[in-house]
C-alpha cells in the first residue's frame, strides 16, 4: 500500500535554494516521488510512498524547528500516483500575488474547525445563528468533481482569478458567516486573509481544506469527489482514490 502526502506550512525560509535540495536528496533517499516546492514563505509537499519512507522522511523534516507544527494530511492508494520526484524553487509555494495576502506579512486569518463545520452544515447556522457560505477557492476543473452542497464556486481557471470573480458577490455575503475551503488548506488561507484584509471580516477559512475534513468527519454535507493533482485524479470522503491500480 502506497502512503500518499499533502502538507504545507508558512514559515520564513531563508535558505530556499538549499533547502529544497536538502529535501530533494531526502526524498530519494526514502524513495519517495511528488513534488516538493520551496518558497521564501514555506514549503507545500506532495509525497508519496512506503509508510517507513514517508515516516522517515517526515520525521527528519520536522526536526526543524521550522516545521515541527507542519499538519500533514495522509492517504493510501494501491498505485503511486507520482511518476517522478522533483523540487522547484518559486515566489511563492502557492501563487496569489497580493500583497495584502501574504501570510508571513500578517495574522493568520481565523479558522473552524471540520467537526464545527459539520455541526453548523447541520443545523445550517453557525453557532451565532447566521447563515453559512461554503466559498469555493478552487478553479472549476476541481469543482466539477464535487464541492460542499450549495457551495459559492467561481468560474476561475487559476488561484489569481479569485479576486475579481468574487466582486460581484460580495454585498450579498455581508450578512453571511463565509468559509473558504480548498483541497488542503493552503488557498483558502491566502484567500481568508486577502478577504479580511478587504473588509471582509465575516470570513473564516476551514483549518486543513477538504482533505483535513473528509479525515476527520468525512463527507457530511459533501457532494462528490475531492479533485488532487495525480493521478489518482480524485478521492472520495473514504480518501479513496477514483482511479487506483496496481501500477508501481
Amino acid at each position: 500500500m502506497i502512503v500518499n502526502t499533502a502538507a504545507y506550512h508558512f514559515v520564513p525560509v531563508t535558505d530556499a535554494d538549499a533547502l529544497a535540495t536538502r529535501l530533494l536528496e531526502r526524498a530519494q533517499a526514502h524513495a519517495l516521488r511528488g513534488t516538493v516546492l520551496v518558497a521564501d514563505e514555506g514549503i507545500n509537499l506532495f509525497l508519496a510512498g512506503s509508510r517507513d519512507g514517508i515516516d522517515g522522511f517526515y520525521a527528519e523534516l520536522k526536526a526543524d524547528a521550522r516545521f515541527a507544527a507542519m499538519r500533514v494530511k495522509y492517504s493510501y492508494s494501491r498505485m503511486q500516483p507520482f511518476a517522478r520526484l522533483k523540487a522547484k524553487v518559486k515566489q511563492e509555494i502557492i501563487s496569489f500575488r497580493r500583497d495584502d495576502g501574504q501570510p508571513l506579512d500578517y495574522p493568520r486569518a481565523p479558522s473552524v474547525e471540520p467537526a464545527t463545520l459539520a455541526r453548523w452544515l447541520r443545523q445550517g447556522h453557525d453557532d451565532d445563528g447566521r447563515r453559512v457560505v461554503m466559498l469555493d477557492t478552487r478553479n472549476a476543473q476541481e469543482f466539477a468533481h464535487g464541492t460542499f452542497a450549495g457551495a459559492l464556486t467561481l468560474p476561475i481557471a487559476r488561484f489569481t482569478d479569485l479576486p475579481a470573480a468574487l466582486e460581484p458577490h460580495r454585498a450579498a455575503l455581508a450578512d453571511a458567516t463565509v468559509v473558504s475551503f480548498c483541497t488542503g488548506g493552503i488557498r483558502c488561507e491566502k484567500a481568508a486573509l486577502w478577504m479580511r484584509n478587504d473588509g471582509m471580516d465575516n470570513v473564516l477559512q476551514l483549518e486543513g481544506g477538504i482533505l483535513g475534513y473528509f479525515e476527520e468527519v468525512g463527507g457530511e454535507g459533501y457532494d462528490g469527489r475531492c479533485f488532487v493533482f495525480d493521478e489518482r485524479v480524485a478521492l472520495d470522503p473514504q480518501l479513496q482514490p477514483l482511479v487506483d491500480d496496481a501500477a508501481a
